[in-house]
C-alpha cells in the first residue's frame, strides 16, 4: 500500500493566506511547507523537492514569475501559479514561463485542493503491469515513455513539465490528424474550468522549443492556419 504523503510548498507572502492553506490543505492529507518569498523558498528546497508547489506571482524581491524560471532550470516539479491578478494576459505569461495551471484570487480552498490533486495524478507515473513491456512510441529520434511519463532522446531524457508531457502524449496519441485548440482544451484539462484562449499556443510554443530543431519552421508539431494543430511522427513538411 502506497503511504506517501503528498508534500506542498506554498509560496505566498500574505500570513493569513499561508495560514488558511496551511492548515486546510494539512486537514486533506497533506505535509505543508511554507514561505513567505523566494529565499525563504530556496532554503526549504534545499531541504528537498516537494510533490507541487503553489507560488504566488506578486511577491517581494523575485516575483513568481522569475522563481518559476529559475525552478524549471533545475526541476519539473509542477507548479500551481497564484495571482491577485486574473486578466488572461497574466495567465498567458505564467503558464509561458513553465507553472502548470494557474489560479486567480480570490479562490475557494476547494478549488485549490482539487487543482492540485489534479496536478499531483498528472505527474505520477503509472504503474506497469507485470506482464506489460514498457510503451515507447517513437517520433523522430525521440521515444515518449508513457509509463514513466518521460521524453528520451537518444537514451537521454528531455526535461519536460507536467503540461509539457500532458500536450506531448495528447499529440502522440493522435497523428496526423488536426486537433483543434478546443479539442487539446478538452483533453488536457483535469477538472471542469474556463479554458484560457491562448494557453494551448504558449503550451505548444513552450514545447516545441524543447523538440523541435527549429521552433520557427516545425517539423513535429505544424500548425495548421484556422484548424488546429497536426503532429506528424515523421517530422515531414508540405
Amino acid at each position: 500500500m502506497d503511504t506517501h504523503t503528498p508534500h506542498i510548498l506554498v509560496v505566498d507572502d500574505d500570513p493569513d493566506l499561508r495560514e488558511l492553506l496551511g492548515s486546510y490543505l494539512g486537514a486533506n492529507g497533506f505535509r505543508v511547507e511554507v514561505a513567505n518569498d523566494g529565499p525563504a523558498m530556496w532554503e526549504l528546497l534545499h531541504q528537498g523537492m516537494p510533490d507541487a508547489i503553489v507560488l504566488d506571482l506578486m511577491l517581494p524581491g523575485t516575483d513568481g514569475l522569475a522563481l518559476t524560471r529559475a525552478l524549471r532550470a533545475k526541476s519539473s516539479v509542477p507548479i500551481l501559479m497564484l495571482s491577485a491578478r486574473g486578466e488572461e494576459l497574466d495567465r498567458v505569461i505564467g503558464l509561458e514561463v513553465g507553472a502548470d495551471d494557474y489560479l486567480a484570487k480570490p479562490f475557494g480552498p476547494r478549488e485549490l485542493l482539487a487543482r492540485l490533486r489534479a496536478l499531483l495524478r498528472r505527474a505520477q507515473p503509472a504503474a506497469p503491469a507485470a506482464s506489460e513491456p514498457a510503451a515507447l512510441p517513437q517520433f523522430g529520434p525521440y521515444q515518449l515513455d508513457t509509463l514513466s511519463r518521460r521524453l528520451l532522446h537518444q537514451g537521454q531524457e528531455i526535461p519536460l513539465t507536467g503540461a509539457d508531457y500532458d500536450l506531448l502524449a495528447a499529440l502522440v496519441a493522435h497523428p496526423n490528424r488536426v486537433l483543434s485548440r478546443d479539442t487539446l482544451v478538452d483533453m488536457l484539462r483535469g477538472y471542469e474550468r474556463d479554458p484560457f484562449d491562448r494557453s494551448i499556443d504558449n503550451r505548444v510554443t513552450r514545447l516545441r522549443r524543447k523538440i523541435e530543431a527549429d521552433p520557427a519552421a516545425p517539423a513535429y508539431i505544424r500548425t495548421v492556419r484556422g484548424e488546429g494543430y497536426l503532429f506528424t511522427p515523421k517530422g515531414k513538411q508540405s
